[in-house]
């Protein structure tokens, strides 16, 4: 029997209110997994929380991804937004021509690079010095957004969307002057180089397909998405769903369920928050037994996906 194809339905859009919302209803008529809708321009793009997504067209890759994960146990839904994430971070660091690992996760729903990736030739640094440069002010821009949502977990009929944008070829001239110091794009990132969307979208459906794969055998690339975390070892500003505000210690994301793992400033406590947004992350210095554990080099990074919750939204 011939194998069945990655993609069951695809479609690109010149102009379209939400992608997720062309995948969600593409999912309700019964369109089997995973199904794929693509647009050069967004007239209500969303992200988390009601906020708004705009890019100018064709200056960012924007689309969704729509699945039927009976294969997945509802507590690890939130694995298919971090799967997305990990695919496009490869994918877009190849077509860029990035280092391995310019690209990190900020919890729960960004895709970031650090200020001084631009400017610093890092494909002309040694492996472990470009790292250290890539931390080395502990300024992070937002390149792209991942906003999951979900319905029927845990019932016969689970349904879930990945939406993704990504900032490609967006000049930085052209950054809206409200979030112009807090983003970038590909380009900026790459100092210049022209980024071919259909190159893009191509290296990232490849490597989503290999790891979708591997996420339905059961296996999930925890390395890789440990490794890119932006938050851990920082001290972080972390806002919560109600409004509350609290500056915490990043230690880790949970393997399990995707949650941030901090520690209480002052008293030392240790919890995990599933929802929320982390802010003005900040280097913690090391402290002398962090130095010599790691013969005088300091750690870096983390940050993660938010955990799912049924018919609403997942993912970073």
């Amino acid at each position: 029997m011939a194998e069945q194809p990655f993609l069951s339905r695809q479609e690109r859009f010149a102009v379209v209110a939400s992608t997720n919302d062309v995948v969600r209803g593409w999912l309700a008529d019964g369109t089997p997994e995973v199904c794929l809708a693509i647009a050069d321009e967004q007239s209500a793009g969303r992200g988390r929380d009601g906020r708004t997504w705009h890019a100018p067209s064709g200056a960012a890759l924007l689309m969704s991804l729509g699945f039927r994960p009976t294969w997945l146990p509802p507590d690890r839904a939130w694995r298919l937004a971090a799967t997305a994430s990990l695919a496009m971070a490869d994918a877009a660091e190849e077509v860029a021509g990035l280092p391995d690992g310019t690209i990190r996760l900020k919890w729960p729903n960004d895709l970031v690079v650090e200020a001084g990736a631009a400017s610093v030739a890092l494909d002309d640094l040694p492996a472990t010095e470009a790292a250290a440069a890539l931390d080395a002010t502990g300024e992070w821009l937002k390149l792209a957004g991942v906003l999951g949502e979900s319905d029927g977990l845990g019932t016969g009929e689970p349904r879930v969307v990945i939406g993704l944008g990504i900032n490609a070829g967006w000049q930085p001239k052209d950054f809206p002057p409200e979030l112009a110091a807090g983003m970038t794009s590909l380009y900026e990132a790459s100092r210049g180089r022209p980024i071919d969307l259909a190159l893009l979208l191509d290296a990232f459906l490849g490597r989503l397909e290999m790891r979708v794969a591997a996420l339905r055998a059961g296996r999930f690339d925890l390395a890789d998405w440990h490794a890119r975390q932006a938050a851990t070892g920082r001290d972080v500003r972390l806002e919560m769903p109600d409004g509350s505000v609290a500056t915490v210690r990043a230690l880790d994301v949970d393997s399990d369920t995707g949650a941030l793992v901090v520690a209480d400033a002052g008293t030392g406590a240790e919890r995990h928050v599933l929802s929320g947004d982390v802010r003005h992350l900040r280097a913690v210095p090391p402290t002398a037994s962090q130095v010599a554990a790691s013969g005088g080099e300091a750690a870096t990074a983390a940050s993660a996906p938010e955990a799912p919750r049924p018919a609403q939204r997942i993912g970073v």
